[in-house]
């Protein structure tokens, strides 16, 4: 498993994406600034680092670009933002960033990036940044997270757990046992129908995305289903 720097000045997103990673097996280092994230980074080399692009001190872009100048962009680094440009992107990856992704961060995504950058050689940054290939779609039609892996349209995830509206439950057994595999059959229909989304199932169940989470836990709901299905 792996060591990973999560930066990012939101406690509720660092808090929500150690919960994840720690339950994958990886260590995971914390930081809510570029000044805190350099401290880690002096103690130690990170396997993969998820830095978040807006931050009151130091933005991410420049922190990534200091780390690339300073010859400690050794290892992948994952974009975060929930309002990037697609010049901000493509400005990342040039300088050295392996990925980019869209706030409200997907599970099935987050998995899948962590996945993909801790097997990618870290990229040499590039005075010039790639042409984008989009398959003949205009540039404004182009997403940041499309134009970070250089124009490829991602490719679309499998999810193997159909929603059912329609569901018969046993109503013999102990209420709890009844509670529990209502709530695990509701939350498995909503995660399929919103496409793995935490933030919408949380919007739509009315659960607070850390709790939610803990929630799926508690009932045995295989999060790491969409995962498979990605790879």
């Amino acid at each position: 498993m792996a060591t990973i720097l999560v930066v990012d000045d939101e406690l509720g997103i660092r808090d929500l994406l150690s919960e994840i990673l720690n339950d994958e097996g990886h260590t995971v280092e914390l930081a809510e600034n570029a000044a805190q994230a350099r401290s880690v980074r002096a103690m130690l080399r990170p396997d993969l680092v998820l830095l978040d692009i807006w931050m009151p001190d130091t933005d991410g872009v420049t922190l990534l670009k200091e780390w690339a100048s300073t010859g400690l962009l050794s290892m992948p680094v994952i974009m975060m933002s929930g309002h990037a440009t697609i010049d901000t992107a493509v400005e990342a990856t040039r300088i050295g960033a392996t990925a980019f992704l869209e706030k409200p961060i997907t599970l099935q995504k987050l998995l899948k990036a962590v996945d993909l950058g801790l097997n990618k050689a870290v990229a040499k940054p590039s005075l010039m940044a790639a042409p984008i290939k989009n398959g003949g779609l205009p540039v404004a039609d182009l997403t940041v997270e499309v134009a970070m892996t250089g124009g490829s349209l991602p490719e679309p995830v499998a999810m193997d757990m159909g929603p059912q509206s329609m569901r018969s439950f046993n109503l013999e057994g102990p209420l709890r046992e009844s509670r529990d595999e209502f709530e695990k059959a509701y939350f498995e229909y909503h995660l399929a129908k919103e496409s793995g989304s935490m933030t919408r199932v949380a919007e739509k169940t009315g659960l607070e995305r850390t709790h939610l989470y803990r929630k799926l836990k508690q009932l045995g709901v295989d999060l790491a289903r969409s995962k498979r299905g990605a790879l």
